[in-house]
């Protein structure tokens, strides 16, 4: 089994809120002439937070985009919310905010973008081979995981880079995945992708413009501090040796439960608790409990935000969503 190495830790919760990264290999040296915390001078950075044009973020009936408020209840539901909160952290928290600082950043480039090399360090038999459209200026998520994400807005391809350093002509990342977003293929089974479970990343952001669109019609990314040696589709890799049966599996898909009051919650936070009613949460990474990822924006209200921090795990079920795999 490839890549143990790179996710069995959980990852530490950093002070007052911050991101919540799974613990990463020491990034290669800069060689001389590089900038190793940010872009060459002059580089470009695409359109961040830019339209997706006529692209879909996957097709209607991507498990991203199924609703499954009616779906079965997954027998071991209760089993599973019970070994989460007792893991530590049992209330929900959105990993994004602060003025645009937390969360990931992504950028929408045109089909005519240069492509750029890309030499993948750590895991380059698990990688789409580049080039990739990404400007040596694309913005870089902040803490440890460096996840760097670009859609081709002409093309409808999402590009995603996982532990990204810009170099004076190339990116060097540890692994990458390209994603055609007009298809439902997965990665082939054990491989993983820029995230822990072999899924986009781009796919379960909570995004701004479709908060201020007062609706999210997809499940959000959430991670959990200790996983299950197992993946359930539409992950194709797991992240632990636990066999703990109550552990989380990756692609484990849970919903905010239906009785769940949310009459009182107003705003950005009500418009993410009613798509997680319908659409839920994957889970995608090892990191903080109950931590649900959005993109950087600097619109994001954490006045808002901050009311999703009483709503307890226990309010949220598992939904059957097909069996755990190992190979």
């Amino acid at each position: 089994m490839l890549l143990l190495g790179r996710w069995m830790q959980p990852a530490v919760v950093l002070v007052v809120g911050m991101l919540a990264a799974a613990c990463v290999p020491p990034a290669p040296p800069p060689p001389q002439g590089s900038s190793p915390g940010g872009p060459p001078p002059g580089a470009g950075t695409g359109d961040q937070n830019g339209s997706l044009g006529v692209c879909p973020v996957f097709p209607a009936d991507s498990a991203w985009n199924t609703d499954v408020s009616a779906a079965p209840l997954h027998p071991n539901s209760a089993g599973y919310i019970t070994q989460i909160n007792a893991d530590g952290g049992d209330f929900l928290h959105a990993d994004f905010g602060g003025g645009g600082v937390y969360g990931i950043p992504y950028i929408t480039v045109p089909g005519t973008e240069p492509k750029v090399s890309v030499t993948f360090t750590d895991w380059p038999d698990e990688s789409d081979p580049g080039p990739y459209p990404i400007p040596l200026g694309a913005p870089i998520e902040g803490g440890g995981d460096r996840h760097v994400i670009a859609v081709d807005r002409d093309g409808c391809k999402l590009y995603e880079m996982y532990n990204s350093w810009p170099r004076s002509n190339r990116w060097d990342a540890s692994n990458g995945a390209v994603w055609d977003l007009n298809s439902n293929a997965r990665r082939p089974n054990t491989w993983t992708s820029a995230d822990a479970a072999g899924l986009p990343i781009f796919a379960g952001l909570a995004r701004y413009d479709e908060v201020a669109a007062g609706e999210i019609d997809h499940a959000l990314r959430v991670t959990f501090k200790t996983t299950q040696k197992g993946f359930i589709y539409p992950a194709t890799h797991y992240a632990s040796q636990s066999t703990n049966a109550n552990h989380p599996p990756m692609g484990l898909r849970l919903r905010l439960k239906a009785g769940y009051d949310i009459s009182g919650y107003t705003g950005q936070a009500r418009v993410i608790l009613e798509a997680l009613k319908q659409y839920g949460l994957i889970v995608a990474d090892n990191g903080s409990n109950w931590f649900i990822t959005g993109a950087a924006d600097s619109r994001w209200d954490d006045d808002d935000l901050n009311q999703l921090k009483v709503v307890p795990g226990t309010a949220f079920e598992v939904a059957d969503t097909g069996p755990i795999r190992t190979s």
